[in-house]
């Protein structure tokens, strides 16, 4: 397994739990959105997968904005 195998494995599942955790804590959501934004560049890392890349991105914006909107309430 190379490195970048490692790193997205450890980026997607980390992204896996925190995403099951969202419900039960505000941070979470953050962290949610941390490990898509790393997930965003696993995918911009890989050759043609910049696809990947750019939904993750869009993933990580939509946490991050989850994330500020239950910390207003």
């Amino acid at each position: 397994m190379e490195p970048i195998d490692i790193f997205g494995l450890i980026v997607l599942s980390a992204g896996l739990v925190f995403y099951a955790l969202e419900d039960r804590h505000r941070w979470a959501s953050l962290c949610f959105a941390g490990a898509c934004a790393l997930g965003s560049l696993y995918g911009f890392l890989l050759p043609k997968a910049w696809p990947f890349g750019l939904v993750e991105a869009i993933w990580a914006l939509v946490a991050a904005r989850r994330w500020w909107i239950r910390g207003r309430k």
